[in-house]
């Protein structure tokens, strides 16, 4: 843990947490300043998780929190990350386009094309929300409801059953289930 917020200084209570290791060499000076402060290496990612503040004041600035004081076995949890980037995309691959018509009588190099986009004169511009090629992934994404299969702490690992979003050792958040009763350690204990 990195940090606290409070309601007295900031207005609302939460745990800053952070993940990975970072070079100093490559850490603006705030950063550094705030870690320094604190007395925990310099890391590569910070989140806040907002708790009660009496949850808040149950941990100190510095400690490491293992995954089984916050989940347990069997509870569900939403998971949400960074999706994969995939660049500019075509219809086909970015909105699931069957593709234009046939590939005879006259057609030419227009298989894998959107087809028609809007009307001729009246309104007389392409409607808005049409779906086209463009950016495709990198967006913020949120898998719910995955069922936790199990809790490792010596590595700091917890296992889900289902996809979680996002490349290869990226980061996620993983929280209670907001949509499922037993969604919080509370409910399961």
């Amino acid at each position: 843990m990195v940090g606290k917020r409070t309601p007295e200084k900031d207005g609302y209570s939460a745990l800053m947490l952070g993940f990975g290791e970072k070079r100093e060499k490559v850490t603006n000076k705030a950063d550094a300043g705030r870690f320094k402060k604190a007395g925990v290496p310099i890391k590569r990612v910070v989140r806040e998780f907002r708790l009660p503040e009496a949850d808040v004041a149950k941990y100190e600035v510095g400690a490491t929190l293992k995954p089984s004081e916050v989940f347990a076995v069997g509870q569900h949890v939403d998971i949400c990350g960074q999706t994969r980037g995939r660049g500019f995309t075509g219809v086909m691959k970015r909105w699931n386009f069957k593709g234009a018509g046939s590939a005879t009588h006259g057609t030419h190099e227009y298989q894998r094309h959107p087809g028609s986009i809007g009307t001729n004169m009246t309104p007389g511009r392409t409607l808005k929300n049409i779906k086209m090629g463009g950016h495709y992934g990198d967006e913020r994404v949120t898998i719910q409801n995955l069922k936790i299969a199990r809790i490792m702490d010596e590595q700091n690992l917890v296992l889900v059953e289902g996809g979680v979003p996002g490349p290869r050792n990226g980061y996620v958040t993983v929280r209670g289930a907001a949509k499922k009763a037993g969604g919080h350690k509370a409910a399961q204990n």
